[in-house]
């Protein structure tokens, strides 16, 4: 028998049933009740970022209705007709790329089966990825057929930039937004990957992976696949910081703190340090607003006050901070001089943190007037 070649961790560790959705159990909840009392719509959309289920969820969805016996929220991924499914070679699950199947005439050929029955399952299930690149006349032609489908037909539209999917589309779908999956839980689905890879990961390195994904389980999963073949079976957080060029924790800890403190010296220390070790300036300045609004966050929780960056900073201040950041993503962007534009940047938000507002500096002058106006005489002597 043929050795079964490789397979990368991002498919291996591919969703198989809701149980398994990690993150999304506001769609995994209504799809469920949706089978269990047969309120099976005809078209659904999933919106969401990259990476965080939207294809999987759809797959999933697929299984339940097609499955022995089914439909079935609760089926056995060892069905046959699961099996099939996953492989993609069920005749009733048909997957189409929107991208490279964009056009009128690739739509009509699908309105014309449609017609057709299911030829193993109950229902034929369209499952169209990336929709929103369907050129308008494809999404015209597809309206009516979306409109009044065949009672065995079920649609399932996944993309990531629902603005392009016309009105008329959406408005004849059940739509659900898939969010960005938290860092813990990205952190947990690599933990337990770790122990089944029988690969060794440090706390620090899995939180690095997790905040390199931004929310996309599949772009974690991929980065510690990589990570394996890099470092092998011991994978440190160095490791993970020098192959893609992040900064620390700790360190984007001292520099918020510099920025804070108003501290130049360190602040233009740490950024000579971080461009001469090849770190990325512009991942950087993106991990040192998270920093930020965690203060700013604080500062909310504390009633206006927060000392999260070793200075203590009022809401106005973290706030102009964080504005003077987000200002500059543009320019260390697409600026020429990287490493400059990032040293402004920074330098400004120093400024910003430390500028007040005109109407809160009116506020308080008219307050100190009223308690000069409220002392007494002998009050106002002695002043």
């Amino acid at each position: 028998m043929a050795k079964t070649g490789y397979q990368v961790i991002a498919r291996k560790w591919r969703p198989q049933t809701f149980d398994d959705v990690v993150g999304q159990d506001h769609v995994v909840r209504t799809l469920r009740n949706a089978i269990a009392r047969d309120r099976i719509a005809h078209a659904y959309l999933f919106v969401g970022p990259r990476g965080t289920g939207k294809t999987s969820s759809a797959r999933i969805f697929a299984k339940a209705l097609n499955c022995t016996d089914g439909p079935n929220a609760d089926f056995d991924p060892a069905d046959p007709a699961c099996v099939s499914i996953a492989e993609g070679t069920h005749l009733d699950v048909i997957e189409i790329d929107g991208a490279s199947n964009n056009g009128v005439d690739q739509v009509r050929d699908l309105r014309e089966t449609v017609q057709y029955a299911p030829a193993q399952g109950k229902y034929k299930v369209y499952i169209i990825d990336e929709v929103h690149m369907l050129s308008a006349q494809a999404f015209n032609a597809l309206l009516k057929t979306l409109e009044e489908p065949p009672e065995h037909v079920k649609f399932v539209f996944a993309t990531t930039d629902p603005q392009k999917v016309l009105p008329t589309i959406v408005s004849r779908c059940q739509r659900f937004d898939l969010k960005p999956i938290p860092a813990p839980l990205i952190i947990e689905r690599l933990r337990k990957i770790a122990v089944d890879e029988k690969v060794t990961i440090s706390d620090e390195a899995v939180a690095s992976i997790a905040r390199m994904a931004d929310g996309g389980m599949r772009d974690a999963q991929s980065i510690f696949d990589q990570m394996i073949s890099f470092c092998g079976d011991d994978i440190t957080e160095p490791d993970v910081l020098d192959v893609y060029g992040l900064v620390s924790a700790e360190k984007l800890a001292q520099l918020a703190g510099a920025i804070a403190a108003g501290d130049h010296q360190q602040l233009v220390a740490i950024v000579d340090e971080c461009d001469e070790s090849g770190r990325d300036l512009v991942r950087l300045l993106a991990d040192l607003q998270v920093v930020v609004r965690t203060a700013l966050l604080d500062a909310i929780a504390q009633g206006g006050k927060t000392t999260h960056l070793g200075t203590e900073l009022s809401t106005e201040q973290v706030t102009r901070m964080l504005d003077a950041l987000r200002e500059g993503e543009g320019a260390v962007k697409l600026g020429l001089a990287e490493k400059i534009n990032l040293e402004v940047t920074l330098l400004k938000a120093v400024e910003a943190s430390r500028a007040r507002a005109i109407d809160s500096l009116i506020k308080e002058l008219a307050a100190l007037s009223n308690e000069a106006g409220d002392a007494s005489p002998d009050q106002k002597k002695k002043a």
